[in-house]
């Protein structure tokens, strides 16, 4: 049986319904997506538990607690759409290949912890394990790049294994199954089974306990921690216009930012003219030669670089305005542009 649908079900279940051993439905498979933004913001999902354990650089805690709190920070992009597009397919060769059944579920909740919540992917109607281990269990489903590939072939990577974990500990499940597509071409399934990360579950609910009351309840806003630049781009998405200005001289966060970035910023400039003395140097060595040797092996050599070419856009935009506005897009972005007297704080 490969039925992923909902249909041959006696019935939907109904909110409130308990649908795992420990789980209630809040919202089912076909909810209305705002609605489904709305409920899952009372909570943290298996989606949030990467990023509020700092696996996930370009989701960091900052990113999850303004969600929670109803703020537009949402980027999902291309793959984000097609892991969407790919999950009922995915789902399906996992199915088939098992000789199983699986069903969209919804959104679910602890029934004592309300805050603990996921949206499963699929719920297992017939485990594919041994008799012994058969259990109520479900699927998740992933897509991922080919460059990911690396990454899955010790089983699900850190980020995947901390949502699934979560997914038992809100289910009550003993064990769940996992299917990956990676690089639209390249199948990996697996079995994560709940007593071989006892420790770790604690660890994950008592983490996802304390940011959820420390932070999103109390409205404290986690450390600026995780990828800068997507946080910047975050920044820019809250925040799209500008004006006026803010104390932050009794912001001692603000203070030794201002004298790291300074910091940074002289490092950086350094570092450039020291790389540029050593390419110097490096061709110095070869003379006329292309490459240089180390004990017979070719250890570098000087190649030609097709380098992007200068565009004079102020002479294109006047001469061919309507090739300008084809081919030139606006590029947002932002600089911190540091006030004299304080250039030299670090």
């Amino acid at each position: 049986m490969t039925d992923t649908s909902m249909a041959g079900a006696t019935t939907a279940p109904a909110a409130g319904r308990r649908v795992t051993p420990t789980g209630r439905l809040i919202l089912p498979a076909d909810a209305d997506r705002a609605d489904w933004l709305t409920a899952r913001r009372s909570g943290i999902g298996s989606s949030d538990v990467p990023g509020i354990l700092g696996l996930i650089d370009r989701k960091p805690p900052l990113k999850v607690y303004l969600d929670k709190l109803g703020h537009d920070v949402d980027d999902a992009g291309e793959a984000a759409y097609w892991g969407t597009v790919n999950e009922e397919p995915v789902a399906r060769r996992w199915a088939m290949q098992n000789r199983s059944n699986v069903r969209r579920v919804g959104l679910v909740a602890h029934q004592d912890h309300p805050h603990w919540m996921t949206t499963l992917d699929r719920r297992v109607m017939k485990c594919p394990l041994d008799d012994d281990e058969q259990d109520v269990c479900a699927l998740e489903v992933k897509t991922r790049s080919a460059f990911k590939s690396s990454q899955w072939h010790a089983g699900a990577p850190d980020d995947v294994l901390a949502q699934i974990l979560w997914q038992i500990a809100v289910c009550g499940y003993r064990h769940m199954h996992f299917a990956v597509l990676i690089g639209g071409n390249e199948y990996h399934q697996g079995t994560v089974r709940a007593d071989q990360y006892t420790t770790v579950i604690a660890d994950i609910t008592t983490a996802v306990d304390r940011f959820w009351s420390e932070h999103v309840q109390a409205q404290v806003p986690p450390p600026v921690t995780g990828d800068g630049e997507a946080l910047a781009q975050m920044f820019r998405r809250l925040h799209p216009a500008r004006s006026g200005s803010v104390d932050v001289d009794r912001h001692p966060d603000a203070l030794d930012a201002l004298y790291e970035y300074g910091l940074q910023q002289r490092a950086e400039a350094a570092a450039k003219k020291a790389k540029a003395v050593a390419k110097a140097r490096l061709i110095a060595a070869l003379d006329t030669a292309q490459a240089a040797l180390i004990g017979g092996e070719r250890a570098y050599s000087l190649e030609p670089s097709n380098a992007a070419p200068k565009v004079d856009l102020e002479l294109l935009s006047e001469r061919w305005p309507e090739a300008y506005a084809a081919c030139v897009a606006p590029n947002p972005t932002e600089r911190i542009a540091i006030a004299p007297t304080y250039k030299g704080i670090a």
